[in-house]
Protein backbone atom coordinates (compact mmCIF):
# COMPACT_ATOMS: atom_id res chain seq x y z
CA UNK A 1 0.00 0.00 0.00
CA UNK A 2 1.02 3.69 -0.85
CA UNK A 3 -0.05 6.61 0.71
CA UNK A 4 0.32 10.41 -0.51
CA UNK A 5 -1.86 13.52 0.37
CA UNK A 6 -4.61 11.14 2.01
CA UNK A 7 -4.97 9.36 -1.17
CA UNK A 8 -3.88 5.34 -0.65
CA UNK A 9 -3.28 2.85 -3.69
CA UNK A 10 -2.76 -1.13 -3.68
CA UNK A 11 -0.12 -2.87 -5.19
CA UNK A 12 0.94 -6.41 -5.98
CA UNK A 13 3.85 -8.70 -6.48
CA UNK A 14 4.27 -11.83 -7.57
CA UNK A 15 7.18 -14.62 -7.64
CA UNK A 16 7.30 -18.15 -7.91
CA UNK A 17 9.87 -21.25 -6.49
CA UNK A 18 10.45 -24.60 -6.39
CA UNK A 19 11.41 -24.22 -2.73
CA UNK A 20 11.36 -21.20 -0.35
CA UNK A 21 15.39 -20.86 -1.45
CA UNK A 22 14.16 -19.98 -4.97
CA UNK A 23 11.64 -17.70 -3.83
CA UNK A 24 12.72 -13.70 -4.75
CA UNK A 25 10.67 -12.17 -2.33
CA UNK A 26 12.59 -8.64 -2.33
CA UNK A 27 11.35 -9.11 -6.12
CA UNK A 28 8.18 -9.03 -5.07
CA UNK A 29 7.73 -6.60 -2.49
CA UNK A 30 9.78 -4.22 -4.85
CA UNK A 31 6.75 -4.79 -7.74
CA UNK A 32 4.40 -4.64 -5.24
CA UNK A 33 5.29 -1.38 -4.13
CA UNK A 34 6.20 -0.29 -7.74
CA UNK A 35 2.67 -0.98 -8.82
CA UNK A 36 1.12 1.06 -5.70
CA UNK A 37 3.24 3.99 -5.60
CA UNK A 38 2.92 4.79 -9.05
CA UNK A 39 -1.21 5.14 -9.55
CA UNK A 40 -0.90 7.51 -6.68
CA UNK A 41 -2.40 10.56 -8.48
CA UNK A 42 -4.51 8.48 -10.96
CA UNK A 43 -7.28 10.20 -12.69
CA UNK A 44 -10.06 9.18 -15.48
CA UNK A 45 -8.27 8.80 -19.36
CA UNK A 46 -10.49 10.39 -22.33
CA UNK A 47 -12.20 7.88 -23.98
CA UNK A 48 -10.36 6.92 -27.42
CA UNK A 49 -8.76 4.09 -29.22
CA UNK A 50 -5.00 3.15 -28.67
CA UNK A 51 -2.35 0.90 -28.55
CA UNK A 52 -2.41 -1.36 -25.04
CA UNK A 53 0.84 -2.63 -23.61
CA UNK A 54 -0.11 -5.45 -20.95
CA UNK A 55 1.91 -6.03 -17.99
CA UNK A 56 3.49 -9.89 -18.06
CA UNK A 57 0.70 -10.74 -15.14
CA UNK A 58 -2.24 -9.50 -17.24
CA UNK A 59 -1.29 -11.13 -20.13
CA UNK A 60 -0.92 -14.50 -18.63
CA UNK A 61 -4.52 -14.61 -17.19
CA UNK A 62 -5.91 -13.26 -20.80
CA UNK A 63 -3.78 -16.34 -22.72
CA UNK A 64 -5.40 -18.39 -20.30
CA UNK A 65 -9.41 -17.85 -21.12
CA UNK A 66 -7.85 -18.54 -24.78
CA UNK A 67 -6.28 -21.47 -23.85
CA UNK A 68 -10.00 -22.91 -22.60
CA UNK A 69 -11.29 -21.67 -25.78
CA UNK A 70 -8.65 -24.18 -27.49
CA UNK A 71 -9.81 -26.88 -26.05
CA UNK A 72 -11.33 -30.07 -28.30
CA UNK A 73 -14.04 -30.52 -25.45
CA UNK A 74 -14.95 -26.99 -25.84
CA UNK A 75 -14.91 -27.32 -29.46
CA UNK A 76 -17.21 -30.68 -28.88
CA UNK A 77 -19.76 -28.63 -26.72
CA UNK A 78 -20.00 -26.13 -29.31
CA UNK A 79 -18.50 -23.64 -26.83
CA UNK A 80 -15.34 -22.79 -28.92
CA UNK A 81 -15.02 -19.23 -30.62
CA UNK A 82 -12.46 -21.26 -32.64
CA UNK A 83 -14.39 -24.31 -33.96
CA UNK A 84 -14.37 -24.78 -37.49
CA UNK A 85 -11.28 -22.87 -37.92
CA UNK A 86 -8.25 -24.97 -37.74
CA UNK A 87 -5.87 -23.89 -40.47
CA UNK A 88 -7.25 -20.49 -40.81
CA UNK A 89 -5.18 -17.67 -39.50
CA UNK A 90 -6.38 -16.45 -36.18
CA UNK A 91 -3.31 -14.26 -34.80
CA UNK A 92 -1.22 -11.82 -36.07
CA UNK A 93 1.60 -13.19 -38.47
CA UNK A 94 4.43 -14.44 -36.75
CA UNK A 95 2.15 -14.98 -33.13
CA UNK A 96 2.54 -18.72 -31.50
CA UNK A 97 1.06 -20.15 -29.23
CA UNK A 98 2.35 -22.95 -27.33
CA UNK A 99 1.27 -25.47 -24.31
CA UNK A 100 4.49 -27.50 -23.44
CA UNK A 101 4.28 -29.72 -20.36
CA UNK A 102 7.85 -30.59 -21.41
CA UNK A 103 9.08 -27.40 -20.43
CA UNK A 104 11.77 -27.64 -17.33
CA UNK A 105 10.78 -23.88 -16.73
CA UNK A 106 7.02 -24.27 -16.59
CA UNK A 107 5.72 -25.22 -12.84
CA UNK A 108 2.98 -27.30 -14.97
CA UNK A 109 5.71 -29.26 -16.30
CA UNK A 110 5.11 -33.07 -15.87
CA UNK A 111 5.99 -36.27 -17.54
CA UNK A 112 2.52 -37.13 -17.85
CA UNK A 113 -1.12 -35.64 -17.77
CA UNK A 114 -3.98 -36.93 -15.39
CA UNK A 115 -4.92 -39.97 -17.46
CA UNK A 116 -0.90 -41.02 -17.92
CA UNK A 117 -0.03 -40.27 -21.18
CA UNK A 118 3.02 -38.66 -22.51
CA UNK A 119 3.55 -34.65 -22.00
CA UNK A 120 4.24 -33.39 -25.32
CA UNK A 121 4.76 -29.81 -26.90
CA UNK A 122 1.68 -28.75 -28.55
CA UNK A 123 1.47 -26.03 -30.85
CA UNK A 124 -1.30 -24.86 -30.97
CA UNK A 125 -1.14 -21.34 -33.14
CA UNK A 126 1.77 -21.22 -35.23
CA UNK A 127 2.98 -18.59 -37.07
CA UNK A 128 -0.96 -16.41 -36.60
CA UNK A 129 -2.60 -20.29 -37.93
CA UNK A 130 -4.65 -22.07 -35.90
CA UNK A 131 -2.79 -25.77 -36.10
CA UNK A 132 -4.47 -28.52 -33.66
CA UNK A 133 -6.95 -28.15 -30.36
CA UNK A 134 -5.80 -29.61 -27.23
CA UNK A 135 -7.41 -33.45 -26.24
CA UNK A 136 -8.06 -35.87 -24.39
CA UNK A 137 -8.32 -39.68 -24.72
CA UNK A 138 -11.98 -39.16 -24.67
CA UNK A 139 -11.99 -35.73 -27.01
CA UNK A 140 -9.40 -36.84 -28.95
CA UNK A 141 -11.15 -39.84 -29.92
CA UNK A 142 -14.31 -38.17 -30.71
CA UNK A 143 -12.85 -35.80 -32.48
CA UNK A 144 -10.40 -38.12 -34.53
CA UNK A 145 -7.52 -36.33 -33.73
CA UNK A 146 -6.30 -38.67 -31.16
CA UNK A 147 -5.29 -36.97 -27.33
CA UNK A 148 -2.45 -34.69 -27.32
CA UNK A 149 -1.77 -35.18 -23.15
CA UNK A 150 -3.49 -32.35 -21.89
CA UNK A 151 -6.30 -34.62 -19.77
CA UNK A 152 -6.49 -33.19 -16.56
CA UNK A 153 -8.14 -34.42 -13.47
CA UNK A 154 -10.59 -33.43 -11.25
CA UNK A 155 -11.73 -34.27 -7.39
CA UNK A 156 -15.65 -34.82 -8.47
CA UNK A 157 -15.38 -35.59 -12.21
CA UNK A 158 -14.04 -37.43 -15.12
CA UNK A 159 -10.70 -35.81 -16.50
CA UNK A 160 -11.34 -32.88 -18.75
CA UNK A 161 -8.89 -30.88 -21.22
CA UNK A 162 -6.83 -27.64 -20.27
CA UNK A 163 -3.98 -25.94 -21.41
CA UNK A 164 -0.84 -27.67 -18.67
CA UNK A 165 2.09 -25.26 -19.42
CA UNK A 166 0.65 -22.52 -21.87
CA UNK A 167 2.65 -19.54 -23.73
CA UNK A 168 3.49 -17.23 -26.14
CA UNK A 169 7.22 -18.06 -27.71
CA UNK A 170 8.80 -14.42 -26.60
CA UNK A 171 9.54 -12.46 -28.95
CA UNK A 172 12.82 -10.10 -28.74
CA UNK A 173 12.12 -6.92 -27.20
CA UNK A 174 11.82 -5.70 -23.12
CA UNK A 175 9.09 -3.76 -22.05
CA UNK A 176 10.64 -0.39 -22.27
CA UNK A 177 11.45 -1.02 -26.66
CA UNK A 178 7.72 -2.16 -26.62
CA UNK A 179 6.61 1.17 -24.74
CA UNK A 180 9.21 3.24 -26.89
CA UNK A 181 8.13 1.59 -29.86
CA UNK A 182 4.17 2.37 -29.36
CA UNK A 183 4.79 6.05 -29.27
CA UNK A 184 1.31 7.11 -27.76
CA UNK A 185 -0.65 4.36 -25.57
CA UNK A 186 -1.25 2.96 -22.61
CA UNK A 187 0.59 0.21 -19.88
CA UNK A 188 -2.22 -1.98 -18.67
CA UNK A 189 -0.37 -3.16 -15.16
CA UNK A 190 -4.03 -4.96 -13.81
CA UNK A 191 -7.50 -5.16 -14.83
CA UNK A 192 -10.68 -6.23 -12.92
CA UNK A 193 -13.80 -8.15 -14.04
CA UNK A 194 -11.76 -10.99 -16.45
CA UNK A 195 -14.23 -13.90 -15.05
CA UNK A 196 -17.44 -11.80 -16.24
CA UNK A 197 -16.46 -9.54 -18.31
CA UNK A 198 -14.78 -11.92 -21.26
CA UNK A 199 -17.11 -14.16 -22.97
CA UNK A 200 -15.38 -17.47 -23.82
CA UNK A 201 -17.98 -18.21 -26.43
CA UNK A 202 -18.50 -15.14 -28.12
CA UNK A 203 -15.24 -13.71 -27.44
CA UNK A 204 -16.96 -10.26 -26.21
CA UNK A 205 -13.76 -8.97 -23.77
CA UNK A 206 -14.71 -5.73 -21.60
CA UNK A 207 -12.56 -5.27 -18.37
CA UNK A 208 -11.56 -2.51 -15.87
CA UNK A 209 -7.88 -1.75 -15.87
CA UNK A 210 -5.52 0.81 -14.57
CA UNK A 211 -1.66 1.55 -15.47
CA UNK A 212 0.05 4.72 -17.40
CA UNK A 213 -0.52 6.66 -20.33
CA UNK A 214 2.50 6.03 -22.69
CA UNK A 215 3.41 9.41 -24.34
CA UNK A 216 5.95 9.78 -26.80
CA UNK A 217 7.42 6.47 -25.94
CA UNK A 218 7.28 7.22 -22.40
CA UNK A 219 5.63 6.82 -19.58
CA UNK A 220 3.58 9.34 -18.27
CA UNK A 221 0.47 10.11 -15.79
CA UNK A 222 -1.20 6.99 -14.23
CA UNK A 223 -4.92 6.30 -15.07
CA UNK A 224 -7.46 4.29 -13.92
CA UNK A 225 -11.35 3.45 -13.85
CA UNK A 226 -11.50 3.05 -17.25
CA UNK A 227 -12.57 0.23 -19.13
CA UNK A 228 -10.83 -1.95 -22.33
CA UNK A 229 -13.37 -3.14 -24.83
CA UNK A 230 -12.50 -5.78 -27.91
CA UNK A 231 -13.17 -9.08 -28.88
CA UNK A 232 -10.68 -11.78 -28.14
CA UNK A 233 -10.88 -12.57 -31.73
CA UNK A 234 -9.41 -8.97 -32.79
CA UNK A 235 -7.36 -8.79 -29.83
CA UNK A 236 -5.51 -11.77 -31.42
CA UNK A 237 -5.22 -10.04 -34.62
CA UNK A 238 -4.43 -7.30 -33.67
CA UNK A 239 -1.24 -8.31 -31.74
CA UNK A 240 1.81 -5.71 -32.59
CA UNK A 241 4.78 -6.79 -30.56
CA UNK A 242 5.50 -10.03 -28.35
CA UNK A 243 7.78 -8.83 -25.59
CA UNK A 244 10.77 -11.19 -24.10
CA UNK A 245 9.94 -10.55 -20.71
CA UNK A 246 8.35 -14.03 -20.19
CA UNK A 247 7.44 -14.93 -16.69
CA UNK A 248 5.52 -18.11 -15.51
CA UNK A 249 2.51 -17.61 -13.41
CA UNK A 250 1.36 -21.36 -12.13
CA UNK A 251 0.99 -23.14 -15.29
CA UNK A 252 0.90 -20.42 -17.88
CA UNK A 253 3.82 -17.72 -18.97
CA UNK A 254 2.77 -14.19 -19.41
CA UNK A 255 4.78 -11.35 -21.28
CA UNK A 256 4.51 -7.34 -22.02
CA UNK A 257 1.83 -7.34 -25.26
CA UNK A 258 1.50 -4.76 -27.48
CA UNK A 259 -1.81 -4.85 -29.14
CA UNK A 260 -3.23 -2.46 -31.03
CA UNK A 261 -6.93 -0.52 -31.55
CA UNK A 262 -8.50 -1.64 -28.26
CA UNK A 263 -11.40 1.08 -27.20
CA UNK A 264 -10.67 2.82 -24.19
CA UNK A 265 -13.68 4.00 -22.10
CA UNK A 266 -13.38 6.63 -19.47
CA UNK A 267 -14.62 10.06 -19.09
Amino acid sequence: MAEADGETRTGSGFDLGRSPTTLDIDFAAEEAAAHATRLLGATQPASSRMTVVFEPSVTASILGIIGRTLSGEAVLKGRSLFADRLGEEVAAPGVTLVDDATDPSSFGAWPDDDEGLASRRNVLVEQGVLARFLHSSYSGRRSGAGSTGSAVRGYSSTPTVAPRALSLVPGTRSQEELIASVGEGVLVQSVTGLGSGVNAVSGDFSVGAEGLMIRNGALAEPVRGMTLASTLQRMCRDIVNVGADQRWFGGGAGMSLAVRDISIGGR
